[in-house]
């Protein structure tokens, strides 16, 4: 039988072992191994950045195995789906949790936002060095401090900034061995606003034009846009999630190839077939059986 995907948000994560937490936006844990181990595939509804500090872990993230060790880094943003979890018993970490609206809601201020998106999404996991290590913990530890002081009267305003600050000194880590960044441009804030638009609507909308649209501009400037900032054409990104999301559902799902073509707003299951095939090489119904 296959697995139900369960949409999970912050809510459990606020009763793990001493989480610290604001409303539903933020928390803040240092007992990763109390977080529960799945039984069915989860599709992230927020944003986590964890710390591996000791122990292993291993888990699917859409469908694609990743092993985290010590001093790896994991950047997981909202939609992915995560599956087929196992931890050692000894494993230990340091984890922050952030709603998708919060999330958005700060890190526009940073510049090279784009660069961090594709880096979360592409690269979940970067192993940090020591001093990098050091670093993380002590903005956590700064972070979880303010969070525990209700009484602040710009707590929540005070913690965006400080993530803010840990968000530049973690995307330096991107950067590592690369002699200059460039600042945020417009190409940068309309790529960034185009993923944000296909997240919210590839199940319905797959035309350029019609992304462009919502954007105000012309679909030629916007495929030259993304192709400049993320080497990856509109329609690539927009196939990305579209066989994405129809694998995870071919995989973990019992639904039939004619509902996930009515749910993803094909025509019919014949046109989700022929997309299928021609993005992944094989049908949707031997991508099911392998």
């Amino acid at each position: 039988m296959k697995k139900q995907i369960i949409d999970t948000d912050l809510t459990r994560a606020q009763q793990w072992g001493d989480a610290a937490y604001i409303g539903s936006d933020i928390v803040l844990s240092e007992r990763i191994a109390d977080a529960p181990i799945p039984s069915e595939p989860k599709r992230m509804s927020f944003v986590l950045i964890a710390l591996c500090r000791r122990g292993k872990a291993q888990y699917s993230i859409d469908t694609q195995e990743v092993m985290i060790k010590p001093n790896d880094l994991i950047i997981i943003s909202d939609r992915h789906i995560i599956d087929n979890y196992m931890a050692s018993p000894d494993l230990e970490g340091l984890c922050i949790m952030l709603s998708r609206p919060f999330y958005y809601e700060f890190v526009q201020r940073a510049s090279n936002v784009s660069s961090l998106l594709l880096f979360s999404l592409q690269h979940p996991v970067v192993t940090l060095t020591p001093d990098e290590v050091q670093v993380f913990c002590n903005y956590f530890s700064v972070i979880k401090k303010r969070i525990a002081m209700p009484d602040h009267h710009y707590r929540k305003e005070l913690v965006s900034t400080l993530l803010l600050a840990m968000f530049y000194e973690m995307s330096d880590v991107i950067y590592r061995g690369q002699q200059t960044t460039k600042r945020q441009t417009r190409a940068d804030v309309i790529f960034t606003q185009f993923i944000r638009l296909v997240e919210q609507h590839f199940r319905v909308e797959r035309r350029v034009g019609w992304y462009a649209e919502q954007l105000c501009i012309t679909p030629k400037y916007l495929s030259e846009t993304v192709k400049a900032v993320s080497k990856r054409t509109p329609n690539e990104w927009i196939d990305n999630y579209v066989t994405l999301e129809i694998r995870v559902l071919l995989k973990n799902t019992n639904k039939s190839i004619k509902e996930i073509a009515e749910e993803m707003h094909f025509a019919n299951q014949s046109f989700l077939g022929k997309y299928f095939k021609e993005r992944v090489g094989i049908s949707p119904s031997e991508y099911r059986k392998g």
